[in-house]
């Protein structure tokens, strides 16, 4: 006797449920006959995301007829007698439209994604009803660079991974003011590291079903010293001098001073503060000894730089010497010109 003469003869003698149940295997994919597949131009789709609850709508044509649920091979409900162990999974029905018979699933998964079988056994014989249920996964990171220490020159690959469905597109964001961006792609390629791209490196993985997913990678370049800056201050004798050196470095640089071919240490009216990348040599009650040339050497671990600046008393000159001298003659055209206009009047 072939399965479906058992449910036939099922449904004379009023064994409904064991109808039901027979038919099912007869919509299941291992059972249908050769070349014979699932029309799937006529499969309703529903779209839910990871952690939602998913709801399957189906109805029953009359108040006579009875429905079951099954997902792939495997039956969740018969009527209302329940098949399946999974919590998750209940059916609703409508107090007004009592001939719903819709299937939910609570906090769906990835595992629940698949096709899903709502059958009627009715006098109508009607087809079943196929829904194909997707379920979409935000983005997240699940692999990330470390941050990494470089030299200034060298190549380097940063690496994130993400998982999410649809599967998501990883961007790549150096976090400076200007925010530049790089190609997408899970591995970011710098070739020939500079000094201005260090920093925070930002990999965010997007698709459409929530926001993106965010981890930053710290980038630090070494480099050696470079004096930017040389300034002094306060020249007069008796007065207190100061000598500023300003250096870019990474790692940070150690500084010594030097006047002439002589290193300069703190004291006797003599002190040296460094403070990162900044170091001032202060000298009080200025003395004629200490004039003279001055130089600021910064070191790291990759190189060494060296600024001079020289430190002179101030423009002592006396009164009528080249610089004076236009001055004084145009003092004297001044009084000139005032004692015309007097005579005048």
């Amino acid at each position: 006797m072939d399965i479906m003469t058992a449910v036939q003869d099922a449904c004379v003698s009023g064994q409904w449920l064991t109808a039901i149940v027979l038919s099912l295997f007869c919509f299941l994919p291992s059972c249908l006959p050769a070349g014979q597949t699932v029309d799937y131009s006529s499969v309703e789709s529903v779209v839910s995301r990871q952690g939602d609850t998913a709801l399957l709508r189906c109805y029953l044509l009359d108040g006579i007829s009875k429905g079951a649920w099954l997902n792939r091979s495997s039956i969740i409900f018969a009527g209302n007698d329940k098949w399946s162990g999974d919590p998750r999974v209940s059916i609703v029905s409508n107090v007004v439209d009592k001939h719903e018979y819709s299937l939910q699933i609570q906090k769906v998964d990835v595992s629940d994604d698949g096709l899903y079988t709502c059958s009627i056994q009715s006098k109508r014989n009607p087809r079943p009803k196929h829904i194909q249920l997707i379920v979409k996964v935000p983005p997240k990171i699940y692999d990330i660079s470390s941050d990494i220490t470089v030299n200034e020159g060298s190549n380097i690959s940063l690496i994130c991974t993400a998982t999410g469905k649809p599967e998501p597109t990883i961007f790549w964001r150096h976090i400076t003011p200007l925010a530049k961006k790089h190609e997408s792609g899970e591995c970011l390629n710098i070739t020939g590291i500079t000094r201005d791209q260090t920093g925070d490196y930002e990999c965010s993985a997007q698709n459409d079903i929530a926001s993106p997913d965010t981890k930053t990678v710290k980038v630090i370049v070494n480099f050696p010293p470079t004096i930017h800056e040389m300034k002094s201050h306060g020249l007069g004798l008796g007065r207190t001098a100061l000598l500023r050196c300003e250096a870019a470095a990474v790692p940070t640089p150690e500084f010594e001073w030097f006047k002439g071919g002589q290193r300069i240490y703190r004291g006797q009216g003599i002190d040296i503060k460094n403070l990162s990348s900044r170091s001032v040599l202060t000298m009080t009650n200025m003395t004629e000894d200490r004039y003279g040339n001055y130089t600021c050497t910064a070191t790291n671990r990759l190189g060494a730089a060296s600024a001079s600046v020289p430190l002179i008393p101030p423009n002592t000159a006396p009164y009528g010497t080249t610089g004076s001298a236009e001055v004084v003659q145009a003092c004297r055209y001044l009084i000139l010109a005032l004692s015309c206009y007097i005579s005048v009047y």
